[in-house]
């Protein structure tokens, strides 16, 4: 009896989900009878060996590697808050967030479908799909801290919504996209950005528009994996109190350098 090999590589307990699987197997990282698998539809019989290389992610998407350098480098705590990640998708983020103590996550998306299914039965979640974040009111719980990963769409309309959502001293971490903030005409083939000018620029005008908003920057690093088609991305650290360590000497050049030495 054959089946596929991103439902063996589940039932085998090789992954947490099939979303995993899928994501496993798309980074080359699932071998079946020493081979390494090509496509998650591929059938295998029942009984084949199949082995996981590398390192397997600890969340259900990549993306939760992200959030998870933003929280050891910025020193987060997210014990027994209440959080909010708007631009879930698959979930990576909320997973990082629960992983990490999170009591409650409000997961916000526009599209449908896509939340893994792990996560889509957790109680301490509520899902909101085919929600537009630029329209979110304030919930039952007030949210103490806000991840935002979103794409086609500028931080700079999003961030009047985070303060109808947070309550006092909240803390919000940007993924910051050059991709989407930047000018068509500074985008190259396949919807990357290379220059770090256009990438320092981006940063600058994302900040100032969270601070015109009455936010303050209190970190900022670079994504440790790339985004599509290889975009670099960065983590911004805001908070909704002056009365926490704002970081007014953050030299964006150097994170900008920083970075692109690291995953160039």
């Amino acid at each position: 009896m054959k089946k596929r090999i991103d439902v063996l590589v589940f039932e085998n307990g090789l992954a947490p989900s099939r979303e995993k699987a899928k994501t496993l197997i798309i980074a080359g990282q699932v071998k079946a009878a020493g081979h390494i698998v090509k496509s998650p539809s591929e059938q295998y019989e029942t009984d084949i060996e199949i082995e996981v290389t590398g390192h397997v992610c600890p969340y259900v998407s990549r993306g939760g590697l992200k959030l998870e350098k933003a929280i050891r480098e910025f020193r987060i705590c997210l014990e027994n808050k209440t959080c909010m990640d708007i631009g879930a998708s698959t979930g990576g983020f909320t997973d990082c967030m629960l992983q990490n103590g999170a009591a409650f996550v409000y997961a916000v998306d526009v599209g449908y479908g896509q939340f893994d299914w792990k996560l889509r039965n957790d109680k301490r979640i509520q899902l909101m799909e085919r929600t537009n974040a630029r329209y979110l009111e304030r919930q039952d719980k007030p949210v103490d801290f806000v991840s935002v990963d979103v794409s086609f769409i500028s931080l700079k309309l999003i961030f009047p919504a985070i303060l109808r959502l947070v309550g006092q001293a909240a803390q919000i971490v940007t993924l910051i996209k050059p991709q989407f903030e930047a000018g068509k005409k500074h985008v190259g083939k396949k919807g990357v950005v290379r220059d770090a000018g256009v990438h320092e620029t981006v940063i600058e005008n994302v900040i100032r528009s969270a601070q015109e908003y009455g936010l303050f920057l209190r970190g900022l690093t670079y994504s440790p994996i790339k985004g599509p088609n290889g975009n670099i991305e960065y983590l911004a650290f805001f908070s909704t109190s002056s009365s926490t360590e704002a970081q007014e000497n953050i030299d964006v050049g150097t994170v900008v350098q920083a970075a692109h030495k690291a995953l160039n």
